[in-house]
């Protein structure tokens, strides 16, 4: 698969989402599929893996997703150029209670906590998954400085930032220190285009999450939801999806998007969307509808 450039990382231009292994809109598939939907990607040539702690089916089994995605790739193979990006900074409790903390103390047990599920002795890229705004966003960037320079993470990143944070994150960090960004981006979310054309002018690599509009029927249907896709599918031989993947995939060379996949087929299909180069017409079409 063609390659794209993530902080000091080469990977794949289509990366796996791997939260549908855990959560959902869709059931959570069995080990089995969860397992084989990492090799399916691997096969296709993904080299990018995103998860997160609290991507897990309950709250007292965070760490879930980290730990398929750990035994998928020990139960792989040669899995030496294949990079791996967790997240933390949003908390879950008894009873299904969400928060956010950025403190010290709990970024660093965080990132324990994700070295331990990923049977990894340093994390490929962290990213802080939201911001705690009870804190300066500047000295939570600032943990994790630390936790890099201790050996613990090789890359950071931050995710669901607006322009101020990521200038933030990059006067904290220093010239080529900020790896990512990892933002909502897809034809029915596209409020993150300014974050995502900040991130060219800076070098840093932009990973929509929900690059499709969302797990279960929202992806399913986008085709139907923006018909232009449908047609340009139709008309070049592949699905829908593909051509949404292509059209982010055009926006720029730090463009990196990560649809979440819980059945093989699905990642097989996402990761020829590599291959795809769309026409200036259809990029055009394309962008017409949106204005």
């Amino acid at each position: 698969m063609r390659p794209r450039h993530l902080g000091p990382f080469t990977v794949s231009a289509i990366g796996l989402g791997a939260m549908p292994l855990s959560m959902g809109a869709n059931a959570r598939p069995d080990r089995a599929q969860a397992l084989a939907t990492v090799h399916a990607a691997l096969d296709a040539g993904v080299t990018f893996i995103d998860t997160a702690d609290i991507y897990a089916p309950t709250w007292d089994t965070m760490g879930h997703n980290e730990e398929i995605v750990a035994e998928a790739l020990a139960s792989y193979g040669d899995v030496g150029d294949v990079v791996v990006g967790t997240k933390g900074g949003i908390t879950r409790g008894e009873g299904e209670t969400w928060g956010r903390d950025g403190s010290p103390e709990y970024l660093r047990g965080a990132v324990e906590a994700s070295l331990r599920a990923l049977r990894r002795d340093v994390i490929d890229l962290y990213q802080w998954h939201r911001p705690d705004r009870w804190r300066v966003y500047g000295e939570c960037i600032a943990t994790l400085k630390e936790l890099q320079e201790e050996g613990k993470i090789r890359a950071i990143g931050i995710s669901n930032a607006d322009v101020e944070e990521i200038d933030v994150a990059l006067e904290v960090l220093g010239e080529g220190g900020l790896a990512s960004v990892q933002n909502e981006f897809s034809p029915r979310f596209r409020s993150s285009r300014d974050e995502l054309e900040h991130c060219a002018a800076h070098g840093v690599a932009f990973l929509p999450w929900s690059p499709l509009g969302g797990t279960g029927t929202a992806s399913k249907e986008v085709g139907a939801l923006y018909p232009v896709f449908d047609e340009i599918g139709e008309a070049r031989g592949v699905s829908p999806q593909q051509v949404v993947l292509a059209w982010e995939l055009s926006l720029g060379d730090h463009v990196v998007p990560i649809p979440g996949a819980s059945r093989p087929a699905s990642i097989e299909d996402s990761a020829r969307a590599a291959d795809l180069d769309l026409t200036d017409e259809e990029i055009t079409q394309i962008e017409s509808q949106f204005r």
